[in-house]
């Protein structure tokens, strides 16, 4: 009899532990989703972190030569051939909170800044004297050396104007678009949506 009695209890025991268990199971399955409650002074906070964003960047090689007439006459040249890298990307410390509209489904809509050339380098070790020279029957006129640096400045804007028609902008403005939604949803954020900025591309130099 009381085998019967022990048997029963432990079956009881089992089957309420096993019930708890399910419970406690579904119950946490079904509340694990968290929805986030945000506003548009937090989003700009959390977006200005990334800071002036580079996005994209263009690896663009020139050759420029430049002429310098001497005085009285004659004439000295040179020949630079450039490497340079171009940056292109967004300043995300100029976002505030006009540009970011939260709805009560938790959607947020962003106007990002315009995309622009943030930054043109020469690599050094790439870029190299092609060519320099006067004109021969003026042997006694010394070679400018501020004349290099002349080709080199003239160099980088022509390299930005290059990059600005091949697209970087509109490059850095798309790449800058996913890297902030990427970064939003990863913070908890489940609809990011996007406006045109109101103008873009302001060069660099």
């Amino acid at each position: 009899m009381w085998k019967k009695i022990k048997a029963y209890a432990v079956r009881t025991i089992i089957l309420t532990l096993s019930a708890a268990c399910l419970y406690l199971y579904y119950s946490g399955k079904h509340g694990a989703t968290v929805h986030r409650v945000v506003d548009a002074p937090v989003v700009v906070k959390e977006i200005q972190q990334l800071s002036e964003l580079v996005t994209v960047k263009y690896n663009i090689q020139k050759i420029i030569g430049l002429k310098e007439e001497k005085v009285p006459f004659g004439s000295e040249q040179v020949l630079l051939m450039v490497q340079a890298s171009v940056l292109g990307g967004v300043d995300l410390t100029a976002l505030d909170t006009n540009d970011v509209r939260v709805t009560a489904d938790n959607a947020v809509t962003i106007r990002l800044p315009a995309a622009k050339v943030m930054h043109v380098y020469i690599d050094e070790q790439q870029t190299k004297v092609w060519d320099r020279s006067k004109t021969w029957w003026t042997p006694w006129v010394p070679f400018n050396p501020e004349l290099e640096e002349k080709a080199r400045q003239a160099a980088l804007e022509e390299i930005q104007a290059a990059a600005l028609e091949m697209g970087i902008v509109n490059n850095a403005q798309e790449n800058a678009e996913k890297t902030v939604r990427e970064f939003l949803r990863a913070g908890g954020v489940e609809s990011v949506r996007f406006e045109a900025p109101t103008e873009r591309g302001a060069p660099a130099l």
